[in-house]
């Protein structure tokens, strides 16, 4: 089973036809592959290799980590006293970010569960860059930059008016997207914090964001059932109002809004 077959339903993550190749969606023609009971689930993120998939709970506070090829539970990651808003693996899949309404994000090594280091501050959503050295965090307002290898703060990046509900890394790591609950995305300069621009247009909060394999593209998704995709060469210069919601097709799949359980569904060539 290739994990590129396989969408991830964390919670209202609707329809994702376009991203499964088949038109049915809506029609239940795409079957569950299988549905996986860990009560209310807010962020879910498959390892870069497709050997994991790491799940963040909001009706507790563990991480747990499914082998993809039994679907069982190998690891539990304890040590948050809230619900877990979101998950991310490194690049190389080594590390494991979770971020907490506990205000704080734990760094965990996959392989052993050992916890690494622990930072501080309230967070919504965490991502790390292409290259593993940074670890982009998003709460209320603002975005902070950590230094993976030794916890540091790099940089606050501030302009945000609501809690930062989605981070994503270009690919090429120069730019970082954020969506908020302001309604808006911004875009950062990664090597001096700079904003670069602000885009508009959704009328409810934006609830995702991820960039394209070539980071030509952005997709969001937001509240107001009109997601987006923006396009040109990491300076965008115009938007398309994409049905259905096509949030989170070009990046890991996660969702972060709870609902029960987790649903996966696989698509028909």
């Amino acid at each position: 089973m290739r994990m590129g077959k396989l969408l991830v339903l964390g919670a209202a993550l609707v329809a994702l036809a376009l991203a499964a190749g088949n038109s049915g969606w809506g029609q239940g023609q795409i079957p569950p592959v299988r549905t996986l009971g860990f009560g209310m689930v807010q962020s879910v993120v498959f390892s870069p290799d497709g050997r994991y998939l790491a799940v963040g709970t909001s009706g507790g506070s563990s991480v747990q980590l499914i082998d993809t090829s039994s679907w069982q539970v190998i690891r539990t990651f304890e040590g948050h006293s809230s619900h877990v808003t979101s998950v991310a693996f490194s690049p190389d899949g080594r590390l494991l970010a979770s971020g907490s309404a506990d205000r704080t994000i734990k760094l965990w090594e996959v392989a052993t569960g050992q916890e690494v280091r622990t930072l501080s501050g309230s967070v919504w959503s965490v991502a790390f860059s292409s290259d593993g050295r940074l670890l982009a965090s998003g709460s209320f307002g603002e975005i902070k930059l950590w230094e993976v290898a030794t916890g540091q703060l790099v940089r606050t990046l501030s302009g945000h008016t609501g809690s930062v509900t989605s981070v994503a890394f270009s690919p090429d790591g120069q730019l970082l997207a954020s969506g908020s609950a302001d309604k808006t995305i911004k875009l950062w300069e990664v090597a001096t914090g700079q904003e670069v621009r602000t885009l508009s247009g959704h009328t409810g909060p934006v609830l995702l964001v991820a960039f394209s394999p070539d980071g030509r593209l952005l997709a969001s998704g937001s509240l107001d059932h009109n997601n987006q995709a923006v396009g040109g060469s990491h300076r965008p210069r115009g938007a398309h109002s994409l049905r259905p919601c096509l949030a989170g097709l070009f990046g890991g799949l996660q969702s972060r809004r709870p609902a029960p359980g987790l649903r996966f569904r696989g698509h028909h060539d």
